[in-house]
């Protein structure tokens, strides 16, 4: 299909369209959180990106910071029809940018099993074995 008639936005994405964005691309496939969390979770984010193909949201990544040091992104996901295009990688490098421009330095994040290439493709790399992160789940 290739790039063709996409809009990337500096807004919020209606709450069904970001949640319909989530099922499609598997996220929260466990249920773990409800839509309102969902959505309020996004509402609190430092900023975000959303992608559009002819009013569709087909593309959505975010940065949790306190916009100086701690920054992380989190929840990229395009819809699999659109996977392989290179939407994802224009939403990491906005993402990224927009760290830059504020003058955030040190990015964090966590991907999807496999996933680990694409970011080293953007020159993300992995945390030692010898002070891996931590992480608690209540």
């Amino acid at each position: 299909m290739g790039i063709v008639n996409i809009k990337l936005c500096e807004i919020m994405p209606m709450k069904s369209d970001l949640v319909k964005l989530y099922e499609t691309t598997g996220w929260n496939s466990k249920n773990m959180f409800t839509e309102e969390e969902i959505y309020r979770a996004i509402s609190n984010s430092w900023y975000y990106v959303s992608v559009y193909h002819k009013q569709q949201l087909i593309g959505f990544g975010r940065i949790i910071s306190d916009g100086a040091y701690q920054t992380f992104i989190c929840d990229v996901m395009v819809s699999p029809e659109f996977q392989n295009q290179g939407i994802g990688r224009i939403i990491v490098k906005t993402l990224m940018n927009k760290c830059q421009q504020e003058g955030v330095k040190w990015i964090q994040l966590f991907c999807a099993k496999g996933k680990q290439s694409f970011y080293k493709k953007l020159g993300f790399v992995e945390r030692d074995a010898e002070a891996p992160g931590m992480g608690l789940f209540l």
